[in-house]
């Protein structure tokens, strides 16, 4: 009986020192990855910016700039892409809708950003564009690989259309969340006008025709929590000047939009959350189940070992009792 309590044991601690790696190497790789049909906004606050008035054409301070992004799974186009593709892919439409103090539009970017589930490399396929202008992008954008590493990283910048580095700058806590500090540095540069102007009858196109550019720079800064890859925090030094033509009124540059975007309070609590909540799962299956799994296979191991060690000790002969003395 011994014996057989003790190969079940042992078949029991193969079979969890086994799936201890397969789980960590083997499903985690495949069963962690964005949802397709996801959906998550953001708003962004920028307070004593300065922002142009189109009016006037002069820029002035005002207590508030609202940024409101949003990003919604197309399901149906992730399932076309991934007939050709032969990967998880997903499909995010996403929106930066700019408003100014009064509440009216400022400018509003449409995105199409196609991506692996598993690895967040973008994936190129039609329909990829920022503000209906085709791009190819290289590097991430708004969220970093599972298990992110402590390295820079190329980040897509929508505005310019460029990849540039986001460099890793130390290990921080974040309201008792473990993050990397990532920074990345966007330098002046050229960019188009969005399709949607604030003013109307005004276009891209009609203010090309008056010699005047658009330009941009930005500090971007993000505290991402690296077992789920998920930013719990962002942050933005955004500056973006006219410069030139005739629409200036013969002045070299007028600032357009400058502040300090950070998420708002609300926003950032629930990110945290959130956040928190995914993380344990990913440790389940990076961390305590593996761990777990191989340690109950090496006390099983034990235990079988030592029943076995049990059944084979030779038992003491018995010693006949002595038969009683009769007189």
């Amino acid at each position: 009986m011994r014996r057989k309590t003790s190969l079940v044991l042992l078949a029991l601690a193969v079979f969890f020192a086994a799936l201890s790696p397969l789980l960590r190497w083997y499903a985690f790789p495949r069963l962690a990855k964005i949802p397709a049909n996801q959906y998550q906004d953001m708003v962004l606050e920028a307070k004593d910016a300065t922002l142009l008035d189109y009016g006037t054409m002069t820029a002035k301070k005002v207590p508030k700039v609202t940024i409101v992004q949003t990003l919604k799974g197309d399901v149906a186009a992730s399932e076309k892409i991934e007939k050709t593709a032969g990967k998880d892919v997903v499909v995010w439409d996403g929106l930066s809708y700019v408003q100014g103090p009064d509440g009216k539009m400022v400018s509003e970017i449409p995105e199409r950003y196609i991506f692996d589930a598993h690895s967040q490399a973008p994936v190129h396929a039609p329909g990829e564009m920022v503000d209906g202008d085709p791009v190819k992008r290289t590097g991430i954008e708004f969220k970093w690989p599972f298990l992110t590493e402590k390295r820079d990283y190329e980040y897509f910048d929508a505005q310019s259309r460029t990849t540039n580095p986001i460099h890793y700058e130390g290990t921080r806590t974040f309201r008792g969340v473990p993050v990397y500090y990532f920074e990345q540095t966007v330098p002046w540069i050229q960019v188009p006008f969005p399709k949607t102007m604030p003013v109307k009858g005004i276009t891209p196109e009609t203010v090309a025709k008056t010699g005047t550019t658009r330009w941009y720079t930005t500090v971007r800064r993000f505290w991402v929590e690296p077992l789920t890859g998920a930013p719990v925090y962002g942050e933005e030094i955004h500056k973006e000047e006219l410069r030139g033509g005739t629409l200036l009124g013969g002045r070299e540059k007028v600032t357009a939009f400058a502040g300090h975007v950070k998420m708002r309070e609300d926003y950032i609590e629930h990110t945290v959350d959130l956040v928190k909540s995914n993380r344990l799962l990913v440790l389940l299956m990076t961390s305590y189940l593996p761990w777990g799994f191989a340690s109950l296979g090496v006390l099983l191991l034990l235990l079988a070992l030592w029943l076995e060690a049990r059944g084979r000790r030779p038992h003491p002969a018995k010693v006949p009792e002595p038969e009683p003395v009769t007189a």
